[in-house]
C-alpha cells in the first residue's frame, strides 16, 4: 500500500516538472524586454538602478534650462540696461519694408508692415564657444533679458505678428553681440496736404524712438547709413512710391529732455487715371453736353430746360461723390477749383437760355403791340432796326460842317465844307449807340446769342482748362 503511493506521487511530480520549467523560461525575458526598454529612455545608476528623476523631465524644458544657463540669466539684473551707469548703449537699427497695406486720405493715416531688426551688444550674455556659433531662440527668452524699447511716434495702432507663434527672433553671439527681430504692422499718422489733390505728392514719414532713455543712456542709429532702409516690391492702387529715404534727429520733451529719432521716409505720387475715368472726364462731358442746347431752338422750351436741369443735377452728384471721399479741409482743393468752375459753366448755360427765351419773348411782345398801331402812324419818326435816323429828321444846324469821302476813278479826295445841297432825302447819319440802343438792338436780335454762345462758351472752357493743366499737372 505504501508502495503504491509512493509510486503515484513519483508519477505527478514527473508531470509537473515540464510545467514548471516552461514558466520560469518565460519571466526572466519578460524582465529583460523591459530592462532593455527602459535602458533605451532612462541612464542607469551604479548597481544597475533606473534615475527616475532624469526620466520625469521635459525635453524642452531642459533644453531652456540649459540655455538660461549657458547665458548666465539668473546671474544678472537685465532689468538694467548693459553698462548701467556708463556711456549711452549704441543700438542699430535697421528695417525692411515687407508692404504698405492702406493709405487713408480721410483719416490721414498709412499702414505698413515691416520687418524691425535692433543690434546691441550685452556682455552679460557672452558665453564660450569653440565653433564661434550663434544661438537663435526665440520670443520665450526675450521676455526674460533686457531689449531696447523703441517705439513709434504718431501711431494709431500697431501689433506683432502672432501666427503661428509670435514672429519675434533674438541671435546671441559669443562675443554678446545681439540681434533682435521683430515683424509688426503699424498704423500711423500721416500730415497730408490735399491743396494739389489729386495732382498731389505725399511727403509721409515713420518715426522710432526709444520711449524711456533718453539721448544720455540709449543712442539709436541706423546701422549700415542709407542701406539700413531696404523695401520689397510695392505696388499700390492710387499711388507710386517715389522714393525711401532714411534720416535721424533729436526730439525734446520738456520733462524727460533729449532722445534719438530715426525716420523713415517715403514719398507718394498719387495715380492721376482713376481720377480722370471717374472725375475729369465724365465733368467735361457734362460741360459739353450743355452746349447742345445752343443749336436747339430756342423756342424748343422743354428741350433745352430739361438739358439744362440734367447736366446741372450731373455736375451736382459728381461734386457730392468727390467730397464724401475726402476730409472735410477748411481749404480749396485742385478737384474743387476744376468741379466747380465746369458747374459754372453748366449752370451759365442754362441763364443764357434764360436770357434768350425772355428777349425773344419781349420781342415777340413788341411785334404784337407794333402791329396794333393805327395805319396814320408816320414810319419815318420811328427808328431803324439798324438803329440809325434818317437825315430829314434831324437837326443838323450844329454842325456846320460834314467830313465826307468820294471815291472817284481810284482816287481819295476829302473835302471840309458845307452839306452838299445835292444829298437827297433819305440819306442816314449814325450816331453811337447808348446802353439802351444796345440792349434793344441785342434784345429784338436774341438768335444772335446763341450764336456768339457756340463760339464763346468752347473758347472760355477750354482756356480754363490750358490754365488749369499748366498749374496743377
Amino acid at each position: 500500500m505504501n508502495v503504491a503511493l509512493l509510486a503515484l506521487r513519483l508519477m505527478c511530480l514527473a508531470w509537473m516538472w515540464p510545467i514548471t520549467q516552461l514558466n520560469s523560461s518565460r519571466v526572466p525575458h519578460k524582465r529583460r524586454h523591459k530592462e532593455a526598454y527602459v535602458g533605451e529612455n532612462t541612464k542607469l545608476k551604479h548597481g544597475g538602478q533606473v534615475d527616475l528623476t532624469m526620466k520625469k523631465l521635459d525635453s524642452t524644458k531642459s533644453l531652456l534650462i540649459i540655455s538660461e544657463q549657458l547665458l548666465r540669466i539668473d546671474d544678472h539684473d537685465f532689468a538694467m540696461q548693459p553698462g548701467f551707469g556708463g556711456s549711452a548703449i549704441p543700438v542699430g537699427v535697421d528695417v525692411q519694408v515687407e508692404s504698405i497695406d492702406s493709405i487713408s486720405e480721410v483719416n490721414m493715416d498709412f499702414t505698413m508692415t515691416l520687418y524691425l531688426r535692433h543690434y546691441w551688444q550685452d556682455d552679460r550674455l557672452a558665453f564660450p564657444s569653440s565653433s564661434n556659433k550663434s544661438r537663435t531662440f526665440d520670443s520665450r527668452l526675450v521676455k526674460k533679458i533686457w531689449v531696447a524699447d523703441v517705439f513709434f511716434v504718431h501711431s494709431k495702432r500697431s501689433f506683432i505678428h502672432d501666427t503661428t507663434m509670435e514672429n519675434i527672433m533674438l541671435r546671441v553671439y559669443p562675443d554678446g553681440n545681439i540681434l533682435y527681430s521683430v515683424r509688426i504692422t503699424v498704423t500711423a499718422l500721416c500730415s497730408m496736404d490735399f491743396s494739389s489733390f489729386p495732382l498731389d505728392t505725399q511727403n509721409c514719414s515713420l518715426e522710432l524712438e526709444s520711449y524711456a532713455y533718453s539721448e544720455n543712456d540709449l543712442m539709436l542709429y541706423w546701422k549700415n547709413g542709407n542701406d539700413s532702409l531696404r523695401t520689397d516690391e510695392i505696388v499700390l492702387s492710387q499711388f507710386f512710391v517715389e522714393d525711401f529715404q532714411p534720416s535721424f534727429g533729436l526730439a525734446f520733451y520738456s520733462s524727460t529732455g533729449w532722445y534719438n529719432r530715426l525716420y523713415i521716409n517715403f514719398i507718394l505720387r498719387r495715380h492721376i487715371f482713376f481720377f480722370m475715368l471717374q472725375t475729369y472726364f465724365p465733368t467735361m462731358l457734362m460741360v459739353m453736353l450743355s452746349w447742345v442746347s445752343f443749336w436747339i431752338d430756342r423756342r424748343a422750351v422743354p428741350a433745352r430746360v430739361s438739358l439744362g436741369i440734367t447736366t446741372v443735377l450731373t455736375m451736382s452728384t459728381i461734386i457730392t461723390g468727390v467730397s464724401s471721399s475726402m476730409p472735410q479741409v477748411s481749404y480749396v482743393k485742385a478737384i474743387d477749383i476744376y468741379l466747380w468752375a465746369s458747374f459754372l459753366f453748366v449752370f451759365l448755360s442754362v441763364i443764357e437760355y434764360a436770357t434768350v427765351n425772355y428777349f425773344t419773348t419781349v420781342e415777340e411782345m413788341k411785334k404784337l403791340k407794333r402791329a396794333k398801331v393805327p395805319s396814320s402812324f408816320n414810319a419815318t419818326q420811328a427808328m431803324a432796326f439798324d438803329g440809325c435816323f434818317h437825315d430829314n429828321d434831324i437837326d443838323l444846324t450844329s454842325f456846320p460842317e460834314v467830313t465826307s469821302t468820294l471815291n472817284t476813278e481810284g482816287t481819295t479826295q476829302s473835302q471840309n465844307s458845307n452839306v452838299d445841297p445835292t444829298l437827297t432825302e433819305g440819306t442816314r447819319l449814325c450816331r453811337k449807340h447808348p446802353l439802351k440802343q444796345n440792349l434793344s438792338f441785342i434784345m429784338s436780335n436774341s438768335y444772335m446769342i446763341d450764336s456768339y454762345s457756340t463760339v464763346l462758351f468752347p473758347v472760355a472752357y477750354l482756356l480754363f482748362n490750358i490754365i488749369y493743366w499748366s498749374l496743377y499737372a
